[in-house]
């Protein structure tokens, strides 16, 4: 489905990727390990094309959508959840759910089954709708957060650290929706410094160091590696 090719990007003069290249097949959870700065936020703002790859190709279904623009790559099915949320914090929930539809507005009845389907998945949405989304807590805020990525009909949906700062119930509840998701058909790529949960509902699994992929694995792998164990998991 996904497929990056010796992938490099720059801010400036620096070099923030180098030579990525990894896949992520069609029905897949592929969870991407790494400590902060290790290149995981970048390397998702490439697939979507917030940067752009200063060498290397990104395909996506055969396809070279390498330059291609944010908007485009997420009418062709590849939807960005952001670290940090991101919401407008003033505005209602549902409005922040609606924004994350927006290049699909004309289809108004597909919009709001799609929005009947966030709101079944997270009920407590549901009761809020109409409250800033900036009053709601932190796990609530996540689940605004991937709500509105799903309202854009993601095929490969990018989960950046979707359980930072959020208690361990929460943690819980958030991974639950993500397995949720991606059972339901969408394939996902999960970027986590929470290694034993995410690894715990993966596929399979990269470390990223300095902008490089320096291991790769199935999940069992991954979770019996020490290496992994020691830096990621603490065990």
């Amino acid at each position: 489905m996904l497929k990056l090719e010796n992938v490099d990007a720059k801010y400036d003069s620096f070099k923030a990727l180098d030579g990525v290249s990894m896949s992520v097949e069609q029905g897949e959870l592929v969870v991407l390990l790494g400590a902060n700065g290790a290149g995981k936020s970048t390397l998702f703002n490439t697939i979507s094309g917030l940067l752009k790859a200063s060498a290397g190709k990104i395909s996506l279904n055969g396809e070279d959508v390498t330059g291609r623009k944010p908007s485009a790559l997420v009418q062709a099915g590849v939807v960005q959840c952001p670290e940090g949320r991101k919401l407008f914090p003033e505005m209602s929930v549902l409005k922040n759910l609606w924004l994350g539809g927006y290049v699909h507005r004309r289809d108004k009845a597909g919009m709001k089954k799609t929005l009947e389907h966030v709101l079944a998945m997270f009920p407590i949405l549901d009761e809020k709708k109409d409250q800033p989304a900036g009053s709601l807590s932190g796990g609530q805020q996540q689940m605004v957060a991937i709500g509105r990525a799903l309202m854009g009909r993601p095929k490969l949906l990018l989960l950046d650290e979707p359980s930072l700062g959020l208690a361990p119930l929460v943690v819980k509840q958030v991974f639950e929706a993500v397995q949720t998701i991606n059972k339901e058909g969408t394939s996902v790529l999960l970027a986590e410094q929470n290694a034993f949960a995410a690894l715990k509902i993966a596929t399979r699994a990269y470390v990223m160091e300095n902008g490089r992929l320096v291991m790769e694995g199935d999940r069992d792998a991954m979770l019996g590696n020490e290496a992994v164990r020691k830096a990621y998991i603490g065990a």
